[in-house]
């Protein structure tokens, strides 16, 4: 028989896991909320977030986060910096192998989030060198030159807009022949003299002897190719969810995103999902933290149902 470390593991630390161990302190849930990064999840790359209630300004992705950091620290959430390597599920108890040590749990919550997707059109060998996932961090390098941004949705746009606070010029390159964006932000692009839209369109290649040089595209609907001089280019075409750690343990979709119901509720008893890395139609952090408060109470009534 097993010894029990922790009624409740919280396995992320974005705006979903930050919301369930807050949750779950309150509830007086021996909690442990592991993140293998930086708490606060992807919001903390954000420039700007408007659509988060309570903040009529709107506020960076990184003071939202840090708040949720310090309001889950005030209440007593023990975090802990550590990667999950697998979990298994014996004897109603859940045991979570970390890299150096192993612990079990009565339930457990994954909000791990999901990443950005990625071209593979060689890339790899420039991140860092001119492909970035993340203007907020990295717009700065490309003060007074030209880049390349890839995507249509809000985040292509919104960092976009943000580039040109120090780019020369964005081509913002998509797909399709008009952008996925909210209305507002398509508005404020589309007004931004400095951004070049170049629909109908994929990156095909990058090159450079170092850094990046140039950036091949390719018009879908015409097959013309054409190569643009640019010294960076910005990557927003989809996420893909963290889950390869739970690959074997839980049913995932066919994009290998977590399957659960309305209560948070995985196939297997005990273990919830919550956040962007569960099949959720809307992926935002109100929507997230909803989610982490739904899966605290779900956790807390499977544990009270052990006793």
């Amino acid at each position: 028989m097993l010894e029990t470390d922790y009624d409740l593991v919280i396995i992320g630390a974005g705006p979903a896991g930050l919301t369930a161990g807050i949750y779950a302190a309150r509830a007086g849930i021996n909690v442990l909320l592991l993140e293998m990064a930086a708490p606060g999840g992807q919001i903390i790359v954000s420039d700007l977030i408007e659509n988060y209630p309570g903040f009529p300004r709107g506020l960076s992705g990184f003071d939202l986060g840090n708040k949720m950091l310090k309001q889950a620290e005030n209440l007593g959430v023990k975090i802990e910096t550590n990667q999950v390597d697998s979990i298994k599920s014996l004897d109603n108890k859940k045991i979570i192998y970390l890299n150096e040590k192993t612990i079990t749990s009565k339930t457990v919550i994954i909000a791990t989030g999901a990443s950005p997707r990625k071209l593979h059109i060689g890339e790899e060998k420039f991140i860092g060198k001119g492909v970035s996932f993340c203007a907020t961090c990295d717009a700065p390098f490309f003060k007074d030159k030209t880049v390349v941004a890839v995507g249509g949705g809000d985040t292509a746009v919104q960092e976009s807009i943000f580039l040109t606070k120090f780019a020369r010029k964005v081509y913002l390159v998509h797909r399709r022949d008009q952008l996925r964006a909210t209305k507002i932000l398509q508005e404020r692009a589309f007004k931004n003299d400095k951004i070049e839209f170049i629909f109908d369109s994929l990156v095909t290649g990058i090159d450079g002897l170092f850094n990046i040089e140039n950036i091949k595209i390719k018009n879908i609907k015409t097959n013309k190719e054409k190569n643009i001089q640019a010294n960076g280019c910005f990557i927003w075409v989809g996420i893909m969810p963290n889950t390869l750690f739970v690959k074997d343990f839980l049913e995932l979709d066919k994009k290998g995103f977590i399957i659960t119901d309305k209560n948070m509720k995985t196939s297997v008893p005990g273990v919830f999902a919550a956040g962007d890395v569960r099949d959720t139609p809307l992926r935002q952090v109100s929507t997230a933290i909803g989610d982490g408060a739904i899966a605290t109470q779900s956790a807390e009534h499977f544990i009270m149902a052990l006793i």
